[in-house]
């Protein structure tokens, strides 16, 4: 039954990531961890959503200065331009932009490749050799994934600040010292680490859903592609999911305080 294959499946993924966290910590304390595979999965990673983060966060910083601008000029309040655009792309847009580009770019890569690996059987002959797939293949790139993704957000908290602070302040009239001001009243390092906390997360999320699906993918290159389509979906949909229960929890116990 549907329902069935669906419940097997979701355990087999939580499985794996419960599983890949512990070997690659094995690993690295034992010392033979695939340190060089990693660094070349991380790299990858970093060439495919680098430039696609910088195009995102630029129009990103634009919308959230046009949005709140208006607003905060309505209510009288253009001092506080900063703070609401600030906030906004440390706590939500960031992260979020961060898992829709692994979503994306990463976990169609890591499917593709794990998939056809294992429609041409290379993941079958590993197993036959004694030799563990996920020791060899998914421990290094949930490792290269749970790196690159805070470095994202960074990158995209700072592209998208500056875009928002150069349209604030030549198109809306907004003081440089103000807007700045307000930004570091509100802004803490608690919502810096809430942020890349949350990278991290939606990493891990991405990549064990990647790397299950490309697992396995049979059927040839045909589903090789819905292997790829599904992790896409999967991985983005369970990013906001998680996001949802991430904002009420901190919320709830982290409530925004004035510095």
């Amino acid at each position: 039954m549907p329902l069935a294959a669906s419940a097997q499946s979701f355990g087999r993924t939580v499985r794996l990531g419960a599983r890949t966290p512990l070997i690659a910590a094995i690993d690295i304390v034992g010392g033979r961890f695939p340190i060089r595979e990693a660094v070349i999965q991380a790299s990858f990673l970093l060439s495919i959503t680098v430039l696609p983060a910088l195009l995102m966060a630029v129009p990103f910083g634009v919308i959230i200065a046009v949005q709140i601008g208006g607003l905060t000029s309505n209510l009288g309040a253009t001092s506080m331009a900063g703070a609401v655009g600030g906030m906004g792309v440390i706590q939500q847009g960031a992260p979020m932009a961060a898992a829709l580009l692994l979503g994306g770019a990463g976990a169609s890569a890591i499917t593709a490749d794990l998939g056809a690996r294992t429609v041409r059987e290379e993941i079958d002959a590993m197993r036959v050799l004694g030799i563990d797939p996920t020791r060899r293949l998914v421990a290094p790139r949930m490792v290269a994934m749970v790196l690159v993704a805070p470095v994202l957000s960074i990158l995209i908290i700072v592209i998208a600040v500056a875009a928002s602070f150069i349209v604030a302040i030549t198109g809306q009239g907004v003081v440089a010292g103000s807007y700045w001001q307000s930004f570091g009243s509100y802004a803490s390092t608690t919502d810096l680490w809430i942020c890349l906390g949350k990278s991290v997360v939606f990493g891990f999320v991405v990549v064990v859903i990647a790397a299950r699906r490309g697992l396995e993918a049979a059927g040839g290159a045909r589903g090789v592609a819905d292997a790829v389509n599904a992790a896409v979906v999967l991985g983005i949909v369970a990013s906001m999911v998680i996001n949802v229960i991430i904002t009420q929890v901190t919320a709830l116990f982290i409530p925004v305080q004035v510095i």
